[in-house]
């Protein structure tokens, strides 16, 4: 037989994982480095009426991260995507660490005589390194507490239904499974970053809990919205990428999904 009746699974699954993983990871990594350093004004009108909704820029990509995890707990069983979320934890750990590293180390930039620390400029401001890394700080801080909690129900929410439905609808746990980790990440997210960072745009003097609602509501709606619309690419990739990898049905990598090319 030629190699094409029995291709090797075994780098096929490899592959993926590296693939969707590194996709997972990089976004993180990304988002956390973004994170709050600017805000988006997505608000619309419907009907006459205007519908707040404003974003942190470190948002954007999130979504992308539940997809992955959904297609590597569909794929790859439960146990990697678990693996993959503690690796993530590491990584908000490492870009918090580089941050302190850089501000820490001698540089060139000029120093207030009476205190010692950095001077800030004509402005009133910190250089760029210095503003971008106190941000982060904030938002990695929120984002680390959130993302565990949120990340693990993802998972979990994920193969519940799975188990719940056979194997079966695909689109319930892809969207029920991200629906609900995503209110326990934004909620968490929104109250950590305002009470523990204090990086949050709210208006002084205006009540705070109707803004962090509108906060918490925009970013809840936006994750919706790319849930939801990430349903079809979930099924395609599913549906191209099990045969891909020499699995039949609804079996995982591991779990069933056997290596004909290694038999």
């Amino acid at each position: 037989m030629n190699a094409e009746a029995h291709p090797n699974y075994a780098k096929r699954r490899e592959r993926v994982f590296l693939v969707l993983s590194g996709i997972f990871l990089g976004t993180l990594a990304l988002l956390n480095v973004l994170g709050i350093s600017r805000f988006v004004d997505l608000s619309f009108n419907v009907l006459g009426v205007q519908i707040p909704m404003v974003v942190a820029v470190g948002v954007l990509p999130y979504p992308i991260t539940f997809l992955c995890t959904d297609l590597i707990s569909e794929l790859f069983g439960e146990k990697k995507a678990r693996d993959m979320v503690w690796v993530g934890l590491l990584l908000n750990g490492w870009v918090i660490f580089l941050l302190w590293l850089g501000g820490a180390l001698p540089g060139f930039e000029a120093l207030d005589p009476n205190s010692g620390e950095i001077a800030l400029d004509e402005a009133g401001r910190m250089p760029v390194f210095y503003e971008v890394r106190e941000l982060a700080f904030g938002a990695v801080a929120a984002s680390m507490m959130a993302y565990l909690a949120a990340q693990f129900c993802d998972v979990r929410l994920f193969h519940f239904w799975k188990k719940l439905t056979d194997g079966k609808h695909l689109w319930l746990r892809n969207n029920a499974s991200t629906m609900v980790s995503q209110i326990v990440d934004t909620t968490a997210v929104i109250m950590i970053t305002h009470f523990y960072a204090n990086a949050l745009p709210v208006v002084a003097g205006e009540p705070i809990w109707p803004q962090l609602f509108v906060f918490i509501a925009s970013g809840y709606v936006f994750k919706l919205v790319v849930a939801a619309a990430d349903t079809g690419p979930v099924y395609l990739a599913v549906k191209y990428l099990r045969p891909y990898l020499g699995l039949q049905g609804t079996e995982e990598v591991g779990h069933g999904g056997t290596d004909p090319a290694a038999s």
